[in-house]
């Protein structure tokens, strides 16, 4: 059954197809951090092992979040590896564990093309609940990317 939340079914379809690429980026940069968090070496183990736990922690929020807007709108959530990897607009990087200050200019990348995206597709216009909804995780994403820059400064 179709909600009835005035929007066309048009509208509903647009939103959906925006937020599960989001989703598939936000899958695929999870899985990014469950990797670095399991294979981060060096002097900084200890902090970044745990940093990168908090990372794929709130990443895991934010992607049940997104799906359950998906299925508020009506869509149906991806939920298969294939499927993100078809969504997503970001790159895997299979058979690689990069060095720890790597990972983090890596994680800055990721975090700042998440942000990239989220502002363009606020821009193309959406609902007005998708838009606060995507504006919320702009923010996040703004607030942790400032973390991980300083990470990086001397």
């Amino acid at each position: 059954m179709q909600p009835n939340i005035s929007l066309t079914k048009t509208e509903q379809e647009q939103a959906t197809t925006q937020l599960k690429t989001i989703l598939a980026d936000t899958a695929l940069l999870y899985q990014k951090m469950r990797n670095y968090h399991w294979n981060v070496r060096g002097i900084h183990f200890n902090d970044l092992h745990a940093f990168f736990e908090t990372l794929y922690t709130e990443l895991e929020t934010s992607i049940d979040d997104i799906a359950e807007r998906i299925r508020a709108l009506g869509g149906n959530a991806p939920g298969t590896l294939q499927e993100f990897l078809e969504l997503t607009r970001l790159k895997e990087e299979p058979r690689t564990v990069p060095h720890s200050e790597e990972m983090i200019q890596k994680t800055l990348v990721d975090y700042e093309k998440t942000i990239q995206h989220l502002r363009e597709t606020i821009q193309q216009g959406v609902d007005v609940g998708t838009e606060d909804f995507l504006t919320g995780m702009l923010q996040t994403f703004e607030k942790r990317t400032w973390m991980i820059r300083s990470m990086l400064e001397e």
